[in-house]
C-alpha cells in the first residue's frame, strides 16, 4: 500500500493545478469544494480498453454538468498498477448541474447504482480509493503548522 501511494503522489506531482480558490473574487461568499480524491486500478486481463472507453463516457456526464473531465494517468513504469485517476477539488455541483448530468446519464444509457458497481467491478482485479487535502506546498504547510501552534498557545 505504501508503495502504491509513493506512485500515486509521485503522478500528483506531475498534475497538480492552481490551488483552487474557497472564496470569490467579488465577494466574500464561501465556496463548497470537494475533496481531491485518487483512485488506482490493477485492470482485469483485458479490460483496459474497455475501462478507459467508459471512463470517456463518464467525462461526457461531467463535462455536460459543467465539471472538469477526470485526470487519468496510464502505467509508465513501477508495479502493480494500470490507471491512476485523479479528481482535483472543484465546486461541488449545484442543482442544475446535478440535473444536467443525470440526464446525460440517461441519455447514455450508463449504468447507475448497483448495476454501476457490477460493471466496472468486472473490469478491475484491484483498486485503492484514497482522500487527500492540497494541492499545497511544503512552505504553505509549514506556515499553516505555525499559525495552529500560535493560535494554540495564545489560548493558553
Amino acid at each position: 500500500m505504501l508503495s502504491r501511494l509513493s506512485i500515486a503522489m509521485a503522478a500528483l506531482a506531475l498534475a497538480v493545478p492552481a490551488p483552487a480558490e474557497s472564496k470569490t473574487d467579488t465577494a466574500e461568499t464561501a465556496v463548497e469544494m470537494t475533496t481531491p480524491v485518487f483512485e488506482m486500478f490493477r485492470l482485469a486481463p483485458g479490460k483496459t480498453e474497455a475501462f478507459i472507453r467508459s471512463m470517456a463516457e463518464w467525462d461526457k456526464v461531467s463535462i455536460a454538468g459543467g465539471q472538469p473531465p477526470t485526470q487519468l494517468f496510464l502505467h509508465a513504469g513501477g508495479e502493480g498498477w494500470d490507471v491512476l485517476l485523479y479528481k482535483p477539488a472543484r465546486p461541488k455541483p449545484t442543482p442544475a448541474q446535478e440535473a444536467a448530468m443525470a440526464a446525460k446519464i440517461k441519455e447514455l444509457g450508463l449504468p447507475t447504482g448497483a448495476l454501476y458497481f457490477v460493471t466496472v467491478r468486472e473490469k478491475m482485479a484491484d483498486h485503492v480509493h484514497f482522500e487527500a487535502t492540497g494541492p499545497i506546498t511544503a512552505e504553505q504547510w509549514v506556515a499553516e503548522i505555525d499559525r495552529q501552534r500560535a493560535e494554540a498557545k495564545g489560548r493558553k
